[in-house]
């Protein structure tokens, strides 16, 4: 049993054969997948994969890029849109300062509605930061201290001492295909070590194809590259491992859980 907990199913390179992907996904054993969105404009889309296949599931949220486009994605929308019963989490959403293609208040102003909805509704937040790790982990904090609410930081590639204060926090710690890569030391070097019970796995599928697949247009099958990968680097049973990461993801976006 297998889970991808983020993948952009309906981006360029997967939505022109979604439903080819779909079936590779089920042939490798992946049970279920998170379909995140990053704008409004792909909500609808979105939401539809989701409500089409029982093993596919939905995020609602504006990805730190996009800030600038969307100052009328309030909280309130997001929880209204988040009550649909194939949305599972809010975001993707967080903080990007290495392409800075949004003003880096309107990202943290962003940032915080999607925490307020995540607050309100009880659904994770699904967090972005790329060196942004001071503002991200004030900002997180200060918000839990308000209210306590769940998340994952996705795609992981921050510093050791992000991971140790991100689980601090209680959030959970998403690894993707970049752990497979050469020059992923650091990110290795922090793998070995994270608690398996606040593991997850995920593709960020069409991005960031895991070896041996580098180079190709990134799928949720995938998902199993990277867990093997993941395994042997921790010293992890491969069955167990996924089987725990599987667990933790309906742990976390608890709406989905069977």
């Amino acid at each position: 049993m297998l889970v991808d907990s983020h993948c952009h199913l309906n981006y360029k390179g997967l939505a022109e054969q979604q439903g080819d992907v779909l079936a590779r996904a089920r042939e490798k054993g992946v049970t279920a997948m998170l379909n995140i969105a990053t704008r409004e404009s792909e909500w609808d889309d979105v939401l539809a994969a989701a409500e089409a296949n029982p093993d596919v599931w939905a995020s609602v949220g504006i990805h730190p890029h996009d800030a600038d486009q969307h100052p009328d994605v309030d909280t309130a929308k997001l929880v209204e849109r988040a009550a649909h019963p194939r949305v599972i989490g809010i975001g993707e959403t967080g903080l990007d300062y290495y392409y800075d293609k949004s003003d880096r208040q309107r990202q943290r102003d962003s940032f915080r509605r999607h925490i307020h909805a995540s607050q309100q509704s009880g659904l994770p937040v699904i967090v972005h930061t790329r060196d942004a790790e001071d503002d991200t982990l004030a900002l997180l904090g200060e918000e839990m201290g308000r209210a306590v609410f769940p998340g994952v930081i996705h795609c992981f590639t921050a510093s050791d001492d992000f991971a140790r204060k991100a689980l601090d926090l209680g959030l959970y710690i998403s690894i993707s295909g970049i752990v497979t890569f050469k020059n992923a030391t650091d990110l290795q070097a922090t793998a070995k070590w994270l608690p398996q019970d606040r593991l997850l796995i995920e593709t960020d599928s069409p991005f960031l194809a895991p070896v041996p697949h580098r180079g190709k247009t990134g799928e949720p099958a995938f998902v199993a590259d990277t867990l093997a990968y993941l395994a042997d680097l921790r010293g992890d049973d491969r069955a167990e491992l996924a089987s725990t990461t599987s667990a933790n993801f309906y742990k976390l976006f608890n709406k989905a859980a069977p």
